[in-house]
């Protein structure tokens, strides 16, 4: 049964969490149906559909676990909670479409049983598929099959899908996404991250291989890409299901059509959700059709149908990736820091005026580099002050800098927009004044000529190393931000996340190491100011209450 707004598979697509100044809601579901003697069965993998009230985007869609419950975070108010397919049990079928309604801060239970189910006549029996197909109404146990093999990719700069291929630890994502990074982060859930070598990549095919350490991967299924046997057959109109792991959204899966054919991709009109891209797509048979990607920039801008990068492609970068196997090292399995699980109460910060005055974060300043904390308070009050100041043009200098570090974060505003809990460190590389302008300067001068100093951006930030007393901290994510500081230049800066007890009073010194693209080998080294310290510990009192 297809939609006729176009999907229906898995969870996946994701709207805006919070509205500003709300805090969002936990809706909990619980799918049981009672069995033969009475004995309450939870109903795995049952795929829902939560739309808000009146619908303003394409539903959100979530699996349920093996114990029947799925669990998501959504901005306060109604919502619509349907089944996507029947449930077949004990020769019944059932299905659901309850309302109902979220409090911001409050978890909402809801319980889907036969009580509150529409129950259908049990469809008539189909008839048998070949032994080696997957039956079109059984969809989901695509996803079922293969979720757990797919994993998040984040790189310094972008976030993606990504798929296990190989026993050997090796995984398929988009070139895009990892750039010229040579070592990512890949995370299987919420709790488990480790660190990934990229192995091979083709700009070309848009495709990257990773290599993670083996044993991490050794209790997850390898997606078989079916190297050296015939492609599977596509045609216009063909029904595909792509997996992905959408930015700070759980795994899910997109179904979509083909629209066009090509040697070496198809075009899709599947529609992936903030940083699914990366993740394979398959047939309905559940054969391996090739890789998601949404194409370079011009397909982006004009809203062109994505490309799926077919298995030949695929196999052909795995093979040259499996031939690095015997001579270069896995990372190792040591396990990265991940975001905290629960939710900052934004919600608990009602005084207007604190935000509107809260928007600039803490700073601190090097040789060559201003540097900002900020917490969940100047990310939310950056928020507010963005909203209060729209439709002006931002103030010069300081004042556009202290605005610009709590509201704009280029490539990670997605990411940040959500108010993660953590606590960020952003490095800005500072404003100097060249030479030949300093010079230039100076002979208007002694023309009885008073220029103004004109200054430019610094060397852009490499990279960064944080001290808490003699232990290094290891942040959850070391982004870098592409600032675009005209039409043709853009600067790095540097965005680091940390936990909420990483940078606190109880580290004694905290020093930063921090390094520039022009000289990466010399450190310009500073000690963080214990007051700012001591503002940041305070920043998540709220966090920190029971």
């Amino acid at each position: 049964m297809r939609r006729a707004w176009g999907l229906a598979v898995l969870l996946g697509l994701a709207w805006p969490l919070l509205a500003a100044g709300q805090e969002p809601g936990v809706l909990r579901v619980s799918v049981v149906l009672t069995g033969e003697g009475n004995v309450p069965t939870p109903i795995r993998r049952h795929l829902l559909l939560i739309s808000d009230n009146p619908s303003s985007a394409p539903p959100r869609r979530v699996f349920t676990a093996a114990d029947g419950t799925a669990e998501v975070r959504l901005r306060p108010g109604s919502y619509t909670v349907e089944s996507d397919q029947p449930v077949v049990f004990e020769g019944r079928t059932f299905q659901w479409i309850q309302i109902v309604d979220l409090v911001a801060g409050r978890e909402t239970a809801l319980v889907l049983t036969a009580a509150n189910a529409d129950t259908l006549t049990p469809p008539p029996a189909a008839a048998p598929a070949p032994s080696n197909a997957v039956p079109d109404e059984d969809r989901v146990s695509i996803a079922a099959r293969w979720q757990e093999s797919v994993v998040a990719i984040w790189s310094p700069r972008a976030h993606a899908s990504g798929v296990l291929v190989d026993g050997a630890g090796l995984v398929v994502t988009n070139q895009q996404a990892v750039g010229a990074a040579t070592a990512v982060e890949v995370q299987f859930s919420p709790t488990r991250k480790v660190r990934g070598l990229v192995v091979a990549t083709d700009p070309e095919r848009d495709l990257a291989v990773v290599r993670i350490e083996p044993s991490t991967v050794a209790a997850l299924p390898v997606v078989p890409l079916g190297c050296g046997q015939p492609p599977p057959a596509s045609k216009v109109g063909d029904e595909l299901i792509g997996l992905e792991a959408p930015l700070r959204q759980p795994k899910g899966a997109i179904s979509g059509e083909v629209t066009r054919v090509a040697t070496r991709i198809i075009e899709s009109d599947l529609l992936p959700g903030t940083g699914g891209s990366g993740g394979p797509v398959f047939s309905t048979r559940g054969d391996f059709v090739g890789i998601l990607s949404e194409g370079d920039e011009r397909m982006r801008r004009n809203a062109a149908d994505v490309r799926v990068v077919r298995a030949a492609e695929v196999c052909d970068v795995v093979a040259r990736a499996q031939k690095t196997l015997g001579t270069t090292a896995a990372p190792p399995a040591t396990p990265l820091p991940v975001e905290p699980a629960m939710a900052y109460p934004t919600g608990a910060i009602t005084d207007a005026a604190t935000l509107l005055a809260r928007h600039a974060p803490f700073q601190a300043t090097s040789a060559g580099f201003d540097i900002a904390f900020l917490t969940p308070v100047h990310i939310h009050g950056g928020r507010e002050q963005r909203l209060a100041s729209s439709g002006r043009s931002m103030p010069a200098g300081a004042a556009w800098l202290k605005a610009r570090l709590a509201t704009e974060f280029a490539n990670w505003d997605d990411y940040v927009a959500e108010v993660p809990p953590v606590v960020f460190v952003r490095v800005t590389p500072k404003m100097v004044e060249s030479v030949w302008m300093k010079i230039a300067r100076g002979a208007a001068f002694t023309q009885g000529v008073a220029l103004p100093a004109i200054k430019r951006l610094s060397s852009g930030f490499s990279s960064m190393t944080v001290w808490c007393g003699d232990r290094e901290l290891t942040p959850i994510h070391p982004f870098v931000l592409g600032i675009e500081v005209s039409d043709t230049e853009t600067v790095s800066e540097g965005l680091y996340a940390f936990a909420p007890d990483a940078l606190t009073p109880a580290c004694g010194t905290v020093r930063l190491d921090l390094r520039s693209q022009k000289e990466p080998a010399k450190a310009d080294v500073i000690t963080v100011d214990p007051k700012v310290l001591e503002q940041i510990w305070a920043d998540f009192a709220v966090y920190r209450a029971p």
